[in-house]
């Protein structure tokens, strides 16, 4: 009866030499971070000062701790007004509870921000973009209205009426 039924008595582990790509892993902490190639090195990133905040997501429906962290955070219940706050640790815990209901974006700065007295206006894109437009010059803007409202201009309109009238009084222009 012994011979119908083997009983496997052994164990046999399974040991095998490392992959190929567990070799090329390099640790960051308790993080494993494999490379694309060995002397590949990761650009140096250079957070931003500023976040835009939206909310994606509905208000209503949220535990109240949530809700808490919206109101904080300056969200309001109603539209998709995104908010600007800092990029600092106390911020990103309070984001960390609601990344499921935000869309965070950080924003990018232009490299040498102008002084506050030539400053004009600026553009916040959706994308994080900050465009600053300068203030135009009092000068620029005197010559253009000058321009404008010459007389001696060749406008289309004004050529049209014109011509129109010298065609009607018969004369030449």
């Amino acid at each position: 009866m012994t011979n119908k039924f083997k009983i496997f008595t052994t164990f046999v582990r399974n040991y095998s030499a490392p992959k190929k790509w567990e070799v090329d892993e390099v640790r960051y902490g308790n993080i494993r971070y494999y490379p694309r190639s060995p002397n590949h090195k990761d650009p140096p990133i250079v957070p931003s000062k500023l976040l835009m905040v939206t909310l994606v997501k509905p208000f209503a429906g949220n535990p109240y701790w949530e809700k808490n962290v919206l109101k904080q955070l300056g969200i309001q219940e109603r539209g998709r007004v995104p908010v600007i706050v800092k990029n600092i640790p106390e911020i990103c815990s309070m984001l960390w509870v609601v990344k499921h209901l935000v869309k965070i974006t950080p924003i990018k700065l232009p490299d040498k921000l102008p002084d506050p007295d030539v400053l004009g206006e600026s553009y916040l894109h959706e994308n994080g973009t900050l465009y600053v437009i300068p203030k135009i010059d009092p000068l620029r803007i005197e010559s253009t209205e000058q321009f404008i409202n010459n007389p001696k201009k060749l406008e289309n309109a004004r050529l049209k009426e014109q011509l129109r009238l010298h065609w009607l009084n018969g004369t030449l222009p």
